[in-house]
C-alpha cells in the first residue's frame, strides 16, 4: 500500500469519526458565592433548566442574561469556585413523585435525607407547572376535616381549598397544621408537609410526632431547613406541590402544608437581590405576588371528567406584632379562600387554639360542611359574637338583665368547650354532639371550670354505649328530628348523672 492509499484511508476514517462534543453544552463559572453562580458559555440553556457542575452539584438556570447565565446552586456554593465547568442536562427542573415517597423525608430535589436508603423513582414531574384551567375544575363541595372544633364549625375547609393560617410567632400555627394531618388518618387523604427555613430540630420533632400518631405512613415531608441555601428554600414549596399534584391527577385527595411562606418570600428576595434583579417595596422583587399566586393556584378540586381528585393547601404566614396589613400577608390573603387568624392575646389567655373568630373566615363556607355541622354551628358564631359584645358592656356595670346574663354564661361555656389540646383532633360526629350540647343549653347548669370534664364524659359515652347514635350522624350527615330526640335523651342523662355525682362529691 503506497502513500496515496494510506492518505485516502486516513481521510475516510476521519469522515466516519463522529464527535458528540457540542461547545454550547458546556460553560465555565466566572463568579460564585451566597448560593448563586454566574456562568459563561451556556448559550442554549433554557429557563429553569437543570445544570450540573463538574463536582456533581446541581444548579437551576435562573437569570438568562446577554453576557452570562445566573445559576441557583442547589448545594454548598463554596465548593463551586471560579473556572469550574458546568454542563447542561437538557432537562427542566423536576422531582421524583409517587407512592414510594410516602413516609419519607426528602430535600427539594427529591433526595432522601432521613437515612432510610434510596427511593425507587418511577415517575418525575416538573417543579414549576401550570395550574389546572377553569374548565378542569369544579367548585369545592367536600369537607376536609381538621378535627379542630373551632375551625370545622366556624371556618370550615373544603377539599381543593386554600386556607391561610396566619398569626404571630409561637401562636400555634404549625400545631393546627400537624393536627389536621393527624386527623386525615383513615380519611383517604395523602399529606405533604413542606418545611421552609425551619430548624432541623423542629423538623425532626414533627417527624417523631407524626410517627407517634401513625400519620407518617401517608405523609411526605419536604424539608429545606434554615441551614440550607436560599435557592433550596425557594424551590421547596413548588417541589412539594408537584408531589401533591401527582396524587391529585390520580383521582386521589391530597393536603399540602407550606410552613411557612414568609420565609419562602425572604429566600426569594435573597436570591433575587444576589442576581441583581430590581428591588421593590421592602426590597422584595416586583414579581413577589406572582411567586405565591402561581403556587397556590395549583391547589384545586378537579372535575369528575379529570378524575375528581383534589389538592388542598394550608399556607402559613408569620406576622409581626399582629400586622396583617404588611406586604406579604396582604398578598397571600388576597390569593387564598379565607384565613384562620391566631391571636397572641388569646393564646396567652389560655384559649388554644387561639382562633380569633371575628377575623377568621372561610370564603367557601357552608359548602364545605355537613348538614349536621351546619345546624349546630349556625348559632355558634352568633352566640360567640353576642358574648364578646355583651362582655365589653358587662365590664361597665353589674345591673344586667336575665337574658344578657344567660348569654354571658353560655358564652363562657362555648369558649371553654372550643378549647382543645394539641394532637387530639376530634371526629366530625363527636364534634357535632359536643357542640349540640353547648349551643342548645344542656351545659348551662354545669360550672364553667367543669366544662372540659363533661365534654370528656360526652365523648366517652358517644364512643362507647351511644356509638350507634354517633355513627348515625356520621352516615346520614344530618340531624334528623329522630336523631335530635335521641341526642336530647342521651345528653340529658349524661349531664344529669354528672351533676348528681358532682353534688355527692362536694357533700
Amino acid at each position: 500500500m503506497d502513500l496515496v492509499d494510506i492518505e485516502k484511508l486516513f481521510e475516510e476514517s476521519l469522515k466516519e469519526l463522529k464527535f458528540n462534543f457540542d461547545p454550547q453544552e458546556y460553560g465555565k463559572v466566572i463568579f460564585s458565592g451566597d448560593g448563586i453562580a454566574r456562568v459563561v458559555g451556556l448559550e442554549g440553556v433554557m429557563s429553569s433548566e437543570l445544570v450540573e457542575f463538574e463536582n456533581g452539584i446541581s444548579g437551576i438556570a435562573f437569570n438568562l442574561e446577554a453576557e452570562n447565565v445566573g445559576i441557583l446552586v442547589m448545594g454548598e456554593s463554596s465548593s463551586v469556585g471560579e473556572g469550574v465547568i458546568v454542563r447542561r442536562t437538557g432537562r427542566v427542573a423536576d422531582i421524583g413523585v409517587g407512592e414510594e415517597f410516602l413516609g419519607r423525608v426528602v430535600d427539594p430535589l427529591g433526595n432522601p435525607i432521613d437515612g432510610l436508603g434510596p427511593i425507587n423513582v418511577v415517575e418525575r414531574r416538573l417543579i414549576e407547572i401550570k395550574a389546572p384551567g377553569i374548565v378542569k375544575r369544579r367548585p369545592v363541595h367536600q369537607p376536609l376535616q381538621t378535627g379542630i372544633k373551632a375551625i370545622d364549625s366556624m371556618t370550615p375547609i373544603g377539599r381543593g381549598q386554600r386556607e391561610l393560617i396566619i398569626g404571630d410567632k409561637k401562636t400555634g400555627k404549625t400545631a393546627i397544621a400537624i393536627d389536621t394531618i393527624i386527623n386525615q388518618k383513615d380519611q383517604d387523604v395523602i399529606c405533604i408537609y413542606v418545611a421552609i427555613g425551619q430548624k432541623r430540630s423542629s423538623v425532626a420533632q414533627i417527624v417523631e410526632r407524626l410517627k407517634m400518631y401513625d400519620a407518617l405512613k401517608y405523609t411526605v415531608i419536604v424539608a429545606a431547613t434554615a441551614s440550607d441555601p436560599a435557592p433550596m428554600q425557594f424551590i421547596a414549596p413548588y417541589a412539594g406541590c408537584s408531589i401533591g399534584e401527582y396524587f391529585m391527577w390520580k383521582g386521589k385527595h391530597a393536603l399540602i402544608v407550606y410552613d411557612d411562606l414568609s420565609k419562602h418570600a425572604q429566600a426569594y428576595r435573597a436570591v433575587s437581590l444576589l442576581m441583581r434583579r430590581p428591588p421593590g417595596r421592602e426590597a422584595y422583587p416586583g414579581d413577589v405576588f406572582y411567586l405565591h399566586s402561581r403556587l397556590l393556584e395549583r391547589a384545586a378540586k378537579l372535575s369528575e371528567k379529570e378524575g375528581g381528585g383534589s389538592l388542598t393547601a394550608l399556607p402559613i404566614i408569620e406576622t409581626l406584632a399582629g400586622d396583617v396589613s404588611a406586604y406579604i400577608p396582604t398578598n397571600v390573603i388576597s390569593i387564598t379562600d379565607g384565613q384562620i387568624y391566631l391571636e397572641t392575646d388569646l393564646f396567652n389567655a389560655g384559649v388554644r387554639p387561639a382562633v380569633n373568630v371575628g377575623l377568621s373566615v372561610s370564603r367557601v363556607g357552608g359548602a364545605a360542611q355537613t348538614k349536621a355541622m351546619k345546624k349546630v354551628a349556625g348559632t355558634l358564631r352568633l352566640d360567640l359574637a353576642q358574648y364578646r359584645e355583651k362582655l365589653a358592656f358587662a365590664q361597665f356595670g353589674s345591673d344586667l338583665d336575665k337574658v344578657t346574663l344567660r348569654q354571658l354564661e353560655r358564652g363562657k361555656r362555648i369558649v371553654e368547650i372550643l378549647k382543645q389540646d394539641q394532637y387530639k383532633p376530634l371526629k366530625m360526629e363527636l364534634q357535632v354532639v359536643v357542640l349540640f350540647a353547648v349551643t342548645r343549653g344542656y351545659l348551662d347548669d354545669v360550672p364553667v371550670d367543669k366544662c372540659k370534664d363533661i365534654e370528656r364524659e360526652i365523648i366517652l359515652s358517644f364512643s362507647g354505649e351511644n356509638k350507634d347514635l354517633a355513627d348515625a350522624i356520621k352516615n346520614i350527615g344530618d340531624l334528623t328530628s329522630e336523631i335530635e330526640n335521641r341526642l336530647d335523651v342521651a345528653i340529658k342523662k349524661i349531664v344529669g348523672d354528672y351533676l348528681a355525682n358532682l353534688k355527692n362529691t362536694e357533700k
